[in-house]
């Protein structure tokens, strides 16, 4: 989500449909709900501001992958603050367009999202909004196509972790050896 990259692509690669990771506007409504969750947390007492610091994973999880006993303390968080249960709500009608099947559906329903989180009364939303208006064929593009960077991301991990743990290999030729190795 840097346009940079994207007016790059378009340079070099005219034809091309650019997509959007999934990963990062998704992250985009994690970051609004969890600043919304800090700024609720400032304005607590000392109690509640330690509890809702360490139920964040409460309000980030997905309310229906959540058990039982987690789900009643998830209600409860969101019982305590209109801002807070109109984010979770927010956060998850976008998770769940994101698994709609239809690309039909998604589009609406996507616009319909930007289109309340506009007018939430949020300004962490109405951020997000106006980031996912500018990027919006990018997005939807992503749901079209379905296509993430992910395995790129897993295998940069890996190489990253070899690179810490071997403490500096000399000979490159070795290193790549290991990176195949460590990879396939």
């Amino acid at each position: 989500m840097w346009l940079p990259y994207v007016e790059l692509a378009r340079t070099f690669f005219p034809n091309a449909k650019i997509i959007l990771d999934k990963y990062h506007f998704i992250r985009q409504v994690t970051w609004a709900i969890e600043n919304i969750r800090k700024r609720l947390q400032k304005s607590m007492p000392a109690s509640l501001r330690k509890y809702y610091k360490r139920s964040r994973k409460l309000i980030l999880t997905r309310y229906r992958m959540l058990k039982d006993e987690n789900k009643q303390a998830c209600d409860l968080m969101l019982h305590y603050s209109d801002d807070l249960r109109l984010a979770h709500m927010m956060k998850e009608w976008f998770y769940d367009i994101s698994q709609l099947q239809s690309y039909r559906k998604q589009q609406q329903e996507f616009d319909d999202w930007i289109s309340n989180a506009r007018g939430c009364g949020n300004k962490e939303f109405k951020k997000c909004a106006k980031t996912f208006q500018s990027w919006r064929k990018e997005i939807l593009n992503a749901f079209k196509y379905g296509i993430t960077n992910g395995v790129t991301e897993g295998f940069n991990n890996k190489i990253k972790v070899l690179k810490r743990s071997s403490y500096g290999i000399r000979n490159f030729n070795r290193f790549r050896t290991r990176i195949l190795h460590c990879t396939s």
